[in-house]
């Protein structure tokens, strides 16, 4: 690895891409770069179902030949290398859904978030490691990890994006697509002290989505730094005819401008079990913050039925998806892939609406709580980094939880209002990262945009390399 290339895989994504817009890159050395990188890294994390490394290679010359011609860049993310999650079609790549049903799947046709990253300029380099189908505490399954988190490689990385957020930590791709339904994005951030953005359920399109008018999933991006994470939404954002929720959610202007925010906070929105450890690391982060940004009131609404609501909607729309699937290859399934579809059965037409009803009930208070406060901190997990070989999460401070789901609760109940958030590493604790949720009113990516990179100046809420990580 020359020189060059060694310290190229330690820029960020904005940094990287100005350097190739004025042709003082190839993304042919970019490209290397980063494929050296995960050469060295990756053994040890496993962040990686699949790497696309020869067809990285030769679209990183067909954009280097564009450039020789134009003096031009194709895009914001010309030549920049970025990771897909192997939940998400690849044209050409194979695309597993973390699934031993799918391991030689190779699809002809690019997700609309891959096509809008490619269209922008951007570098597939591969597919990130989910659980099977994205559902599981531990990103592992019968391909492939479980995922190793790089500051302890004992740890889980956090799922389901996990494979995602490792490979930005360790400085194998700066920029990362993700998906979150209950915390997929936020959960893996937090653990592996990276920055992220769920955003407002339809920003970024999804046309081939069954369910259309479903908000409870959506696509997000992990980047080191706030302006990163910015740059990859901003590619994949957007309208299309096929998606009657992206008509809904516009990426207003204002370029992450830093703007005034009123702040408030909760550890646990009164209905989430959050363990000991993280009430503890939340308090601490909530006196910096209020050093940096002034002060923070202690809000939030009633979230008493959140958690009940949030189990329903989920149960029945994974069993919607994929009954048919245990039907026709239940033994072949993870156990937790297993749970997650029967958890649906027996779901009545009745009961989904009850809970469809108090998700715009919640939706309504938070909404009411907004007018007062204009961002929303809390942890992005109710417990810290666990040993991958520990499993689900069946218990929180010895107490045993009532479902494998209930140390997301701090995550799935922003889930069920659809409001976006941004994720940043708030400061280290026994050597691990700890990371907060930033959540404001749908559509105001661009208000987080502004307080995150406030908060990486003024109040440390940065990434740091993993001592653990190889160099």
């Amino acid at each position: 690895m020359s020189v060059q290339n060694d310290a190229l895989w330690r820029d960020g994504a904005a940094a990287l891409a100005a350097r190739l817009a004025n042709g003082e890159l190839s993304a042919r050395a970019v490209t290397d770069a980063h494929l050296d990188r995960i050469a060295v890294a990756d053994p040890a994390l496993g962040a990686f179902l699949t790497v696309a490394g020869d067809k990285a290679l030769a679209r990183a010359g067909a954009l280097d030949a564009a450039f020789a011609k134009t003096g031009r860049p194709v895009g914001p993310l010309h030549g920049v290398p970025v990771a897909i999650k192997d939940l998400t079609d690849t044209a050409g790549i194979r695309t597993t859904y973390g699934s031993a049903l799918y391991a030689d799947h190779v699809p002809a046709a690019n997700d609309i978030a891959v096509e809008r990253i490619e269209a922008a300029g951007g570098i597939v380099i591969g597919k990130t490691n989910t659980p099977e189908f994205g559902f599981g505490a531990i990103c592992g399954n019968r391909l492939a990890g479980p995922t190793r988190n790089p500051f302890d490689p004992r740890l889980t990385s956090g799922g389901s994006s996990g494979g995602a957020a490792v490979a930005v930590a360790a400085g194998m791709v700066p920029l990362a697509h993700g998906t979150d339904f209950g915390g997929s994005v936020r959960v893996p951030a937090g653990f592996c002290g990276v920055a992220s953005i769920r955003p407002t359920p339809g920003l970024i399109p999804a046309p081939k989505r069954p369910l259309g008018w479903d908000t409870l999933a959506t696509h997000g991006v992990i980047a080191r730094n706030t302006a990163d994470c910015a740059v990859l939404l901003a590619a994949m954002a957007g309208t299309d005819p096929d998606d009657p929720t992206s008509f809904l959610a516009p990426l207003r202007d204002g370029g992450g401008e830093e703007v005034g925010s009123r702040l408030g906070a909760t550890a646990d929105f009164g209905a989430a079990t959050v363990s000991h450890a993280v009430r503890e690391r939340f308090a601490a982060t909530i006196a910096r913050l209020e050093a940096a940004a002034g002060p923070v009131l202690r809000r939030h609404p009633d979230c008493g039925d959140a958690m009940a609501t949030f189990r329903t909607l989920r149960a029945a729309q994974i069993s919607h998806a994929y009954g048919p699937l245990l039907d026709r290859h239940g033994d072949r399934l993870t156990d937790t892939v297993r749970w997650n579809i029967e958890a649906g059965s027996g779901i009545t037409a009745q009961a989904y609406l009850e809970a469809q009803t108090a998700r715009t009930a919640l939706y309504r208070r938070f909404a009411a709580l907004f007018r007062d406060i204009d961002v929303l901190v809390a942890p992005a997990c109710g417990v810290m980094p666990w040993p991958n070989a520990d499993g689900e999460v069946t218990a929180i401070d010895g107490s045993p939880t009532e479902t494998i789901l209930d140390y997301l609760g701090v995550t799935a109940i922003v889930t069920l209002i659809g409001f976006p958030v941004l994720t940043l590493p708030a400061g280290d604790a026994d050597g691990l990262p700890f990371g907060v949720q930033l959540i404001a009113r749908p559509g105001e990516e661009q208000r987080l945009i502004g307080l995150g990179r406030r908060l990486e100046r003024d109040a440390g809420f940065v990434h740091r390399w993993p001592a653990t990580s190889p160099d």
